[in-house]
């Protein structure tokens, strides 16, 4: 018994040396660099406005409640863009990002400023929302 136990771990030595020692692969893939240093731009919300009409509309509500993270100014612009989302659910989840921060002018404006069954929808979402949130 105890020259088995003496056997593993001679083994085990044995293999944890061959690995320490075994001789590495070159890297396959090689990182291209750039001669130009990386550049910031101020004009993500553009980008982000073009890829938004591109995604799913899981993805744009997913997108909305990044956004609503960032809580700056360029963020709020990209959400007021969303309240008018064809899809309800983005539209919603704007409206409620955009009440939460403050902002219920906005989607009030929005709404009374689009009138229908949807606004109707939505503002009736939103004030169970609201009762849920203050209960």
């Amino acid at each position: 018994m105890t020259i088995a136990v003496i056997l593993v771990i001679v083994v085990g030595i044995l293999i944890g040396v061959y690995a320490w020692m075994a001789p590495r692969r070159a890297e396959r893939v090689r990182v291209q660099r750039s001669e130009e240093p990386l550049q910031g731009t101020t004009d993500w919300t553009n980008a982000a406005g073009d890829e938004f009409a591109g995604l799913s509309e899981s993805a744009r509500c997913d997108m909305v409640f990044a956004v609503a993270a960032l809580d700056d100014e360029r963020s709020h612009h990209l959400l007021e863009h969303a309240l008018n989302d064809p899809a309800e659910a983005v539209s919603l989840a704007a409206a409620h990002v955009l009440i939460s921060s403050g902002r219920r002018n906005t989607v009030d404006s929005f709404l009374s400023g689009n009138p229908g069954r949807r606004a109707d929808r939505i503002a009736q979402t939103l004030s169970l929302l609201d009762s849920q949130r203050s209960d």
